[in-house]
């Protein structure tokens, strides 16, 4: 990491649903999913939030580094319809060795629809890959 990253350090992300985003294309194996209407799924704004940190720390991060979610503690407090535009908004609250914490927000044309904290640890690429190489040949 480089000594550029540091709290308060924001970012936002703007995003369009598209109907492959919402609920039903979640895990469309399921049933239950399936069934539900065509909103934009919680796991995907999820995934919306992560992108925003990724992006936000990625200049400042060194070569052969790349960060990976450790948690998530966020809502879902409004359905937003495919074709509707999404902003989400990150600040870097804390660093805590190579574990970041961040506040995230996001938000569609209307409401507020999600909010809450994400935590990202820096890792090195390769070692973080030899680790699942091993884990995956049954070493680990």
């Amino acid at each position: 990491m480089r000594a550029s990253l540091l709290p308060g350090l924001s970012h936002s992300l703007l995003f369009t649903v598209p109907r492959g985003k919402t609920v039903p294309f979640l895990y469309p194996e399921s049933p239950f999913f399936a069934a539900m209407p065509e909103v934009f799924a919680t796991g995907f704004m999820v995934g919306l939030m992560e992108w925003c940190c990724i992006e936000a720390i990625a200049p400042h991060l060194d070569p052969g580094e790349g960060s990976l979610g450790v948690l998530v503690e966020v809502t879902h407090e409004a359905a937003t319809p495919p074709g509707m535009a999404v902003t989400v908004d990150c600040r870097l609250e804390r660093i805590d060795g190579r574990r970041l914490l961040f506040s995230v927000e996001a938000r569609d044309e209307r409401d507020v629809i999600g909010r809450g904290r994400h935590a990202r640890s820096v890792v090195l690429w390769d070692r973080f890959n030899a680790r699942l190489a091993d884990k995956a040949a049954g070493r680990a």
